[in-house]
């Protein structure tokens, strides 16, 4: 079973900035998204993707709820995703229903990987919108 402490403390960082960013950071484009509000939503999306897969669900809209919600958005992704890794008891591979950092949607990871994999893609979003 994967320790997501490490995931969870990342998470909660990033999420932090995202809360304190004024609203003409949050609007302002980054390389790759029209702003760093939608790069925080696609991190969002992704990793509340992974947690769903996790948990043998079907994919789900994760909706926009403004560039004001971003930070809060992602703490929610992110405390799901290390939730479903606390609590997955088998080492069975998961199909990923979206893109995680470098894994394609479709492609099988074990709990591990898609633990490491998360941690890389906040890591890449807190560098990009720095």
């Amino acid at each position: 079973m994967p320790e997501p402490t490490l995931l969870v403390d990342a998470v909660d960082r990033l999420a932090d900035r995202f809360r304190s960013m004024p609203q003409s950071r949050l609007l302002a484009a980054v390389p790759g998204h029209p702003s760093r509000a939608a790069a925080a939503l696609a991190l969002a999306r992704g990793l509340a993707a992974a947690a769903l897969a996790l948990e043998g669900a079907g994919p789900r809209e994760f909706p926009d709820a403004g560039a004001f919600a971003a930070g809060d958005q992602l703490a929610v992704a992110g405390h799901e995703l290390a939730a479903a890794l606390a609590t997955r008891e088998d080492a069975a591979p998961v199909t990923l229903v979206a893109a995680l950092d470098g894994l394609p949607a479709g492609a099988t990871a074990a709990a591990d990987e898609v633990l490491a994999r998360a941690r890389a893609a906040v890591s890449a979003t807190a560098e990009l919108c720095g």
